[in-house]
């Protein structure tokens, strides 16, 4: 129960301090998600490390949701 109730408070806290970011953050951010997760896969699939392929992957993904788009 205590652990259920941890999880929840941390995923509350890191999303409250979402709140405030701008569109060019956002998107930064989303893209380093999906790069990162998309890293760590392939990687995975190709026998490499996933930490490696979900940091260049993160580092890439965050730098074209930074560039991308315009506003």
């Amino acid at each position: 129960m205590f652990r259920k109730i941890a999880v929840v408070a941390v995923i509350a806290t890191l999303s409250a301090g979402c709140s405030n970011l701008s569109h060019r953050e956002n998107r930064a951010l989303m893209g380093a998600g999906i790069g990162a997760a998309g890293g760590a896969v392939v990687s995975s699939i190709t026998g490499g490390s996933p930490w490696v392929g979900g940091l260049i992957g993160g580092a890439g993904g965050a730098a074209v949701g930074a560039l991308s788009g315009g506003r």
